[in-house]
């Protein structure tokens, strides 16, 4: 055991990290006196563990062993650190661990209550959700109590594979009957239907969007959906992240987030005035889509005033064809009427004037057209998409410094979701694979094998195999590949 942790604690990638850490978990669970050692060796190593995929299995781990030790209170400052320290996937999983620390260890149970009860405050919805309901049903809320069934419901081992309740669900339709949880199947071999199944449907449980992507999504639909121009675009595919128009300490502080929908692209322009002694009225941003053939301008809705330090939005519509990855460059300039104001009273002096400020130009991309959307098992998703739509084809990629910069290129230009630890390449490789999962315009499920190679002089070449529920996506990824 000791050997193993001091190896772990050596240079190395993601595969030789997770077979060293599955010996130390083998090695616990087939000989009991080796379980508290063990514990610690591995609540050391997520100390400082740069992989999210081995360091949320650790704290799953950790939450079925540790409440079974002798004294399970020293494992709590480890796990309660990944909440301080961590990304928003492994605060998450922290959350999960801590309360079933909470509800397996009484004595444990008022400090973990404390703890969660500070995880509301998180910055990720999916932490705060977590302990909202782990705390409801500890019953300090006075929401639900704690509960027996609840706890057995949250906590207990399934009888049927993931996967099949993941199925299930799906399949199961909104009525007077409950969904029965003896009902789904107990055998693996079920797992097609999971995968064929969920086309056209939003993803759920592990295949759903990571919280990241999620975060705000419905809000934003209704806002848009509740603006009559906007109102007839349907059902919101994707948002993107914000894009910067402007530099930083400007007059005027300007980003947009893309909306893609099937057959529309709106951009909203969130604007904010930094000058003190200014009004700004009838805010719009005049859009230049002469490098964007594809995009015909609909409509926009502009801003009627933009007090300081009071963010508003004002938003352009744009048509485009359905179903349709179309890309362009587009060029965008602030126009508004500028008023000088009392800064006491903050009511305008004058008429004011006309004027524009130039922003950055912004580029609609392929990758805009892709939601990064995980797998839970991405060998089984691989095997159970339909074989006849898989298309393999190999491309040169020119010089690169590293592997991993050739990895991370590819993986932004697709804008897919790395699974199962791939998107970590150790610095000295000379070859790597990477599989990634997506969700395409029109809520057709991709997959994509990429095994790169580089030669001595640095020269990459990668062989792509894509599989899509739609053939014709297939051949767009590779396009869209071969043109990047």
């Amino acid at each position: 055991m000791n050997f193993l942790s001091n190896i772990l604690r050596e240079e190395g990638g993601f595969e030789y990290k997770r077979a060293i850490v599955d010996s130390i978990v083998t090695i616990i669970r087939d000989i009991p006196d080796a379980k508290e050692n063990g514990l610690l060796h591995l609540c050391e190593f997520i100390e400082d563990c740069e992989f999210t995929y081995l360091s949320t299995q650790i704290l799953h781990f950790l939450g079925i062993e540790g409440p079974n030790t002798s004294d399970p209170s020293k494992y709590i400052r480890y796990i309660y650190n990944r909440v301080h320290l961590e990304n928003a996937t492994v605060r998450a999983a922290a959350v999960c661990t801590l309360a079933k620390f909470g509800f397996m260890v009484e004595a444990l149970k008022p400090r973990i209550t404390v703890l969660l009860k500070r995880c509301i405050y998180d910055s990720d919805d999916e932490v705060r959700d977590r302990a909202t309901l782990f705390l409801s049903v500890l019953g300090n809320d006075g929401l639900v109590g704690t509960d027996h069934d609840s706890i057995a419901f949250l906590f207990g081992s399934l009888e049927a594979p993931l996967v099949n309740m993941e199925t299930s669900l799906k399949n199961y339709e909104p009525s007077e009957e409950a969904f029965d949880v003896d009902s789904v199947p107990k055998e693996v071999k079920s797992q097609p239907l999971a995968e064929k199944k969920a086309k056209g449907k939003k993803p759920s449980g592990l295949g759903a969007p990571p919280p990241a992507l999620v975060s705000g999504f419905d809000a934003y639909e209704r806002i848009l959906s509740s603006i009559p121009e906007f109102a007839t675009f349907g059902k919101l595919f994707k948002s993107s992240s914000p894009v910067e128009l402007t530099e930083a300490e400007t007059e005027y502080s300007v980003n947009v987030v893309k909306r893609i929908f099937e057959s529309h692209v709106v951009f909203q322009y969130n604007c904010t005035n930094t000058v003190p002694e200014q009004l700004l009225e009838r805010v719009n941003v005049i859009v230049d889509a002469s490098e964007a053939e594809e995009f015909s301008e609909l409509s926009s809705k502009p801003l009627n005033s933009l007090p300081y330090d009071s963010p508003g939005q004002t938003f352009v519509a744009f048509e485009k064809p359905e179903g349709v990855p179309a890309v362009g460059k587009f060029s965008n300039t602030l126009t508004f009427i500028v008023k000088e104001v009392e800064q006491s009273t903050g009511e305008p002096l004058d008429d004011g004037v006309e004027d524009e400020y130039q922003l950055e130009d912004l580029e609609v991309v392929a990758a805009d057209y892709m939601v990064n959307v995980g797998v839970s098992n991405f060998r089984n998703a691989w095997e159970n998409m339909d074989e006849e739509n898989e298309l393999v084809d190999e491309y040169g990629l020119g010089p690169r410094d590293s592997l991993g910069e050739a990895v991370k290129a590819v993986t932004d230009l697709l804008g897919m979701q790395s699974c199962e630890g791939t998107e970590t390449v150790a610095s000295n490789a000379r070859s790597h694979t990477s599989l990634l999962s997506g969700l395409y315009i029109g809520n057709v499920k991709v997959l994509v094998k990429a095994q790169f190679g580089m030669d001595s002089s640095k020269e990459i070449v990668m062989k792509l195999a894509v599989r899509a529920e739609d053939p014709s996506v297939s051949d767009a990824i590779h396009a869209l590949v071969a043109n990047g």
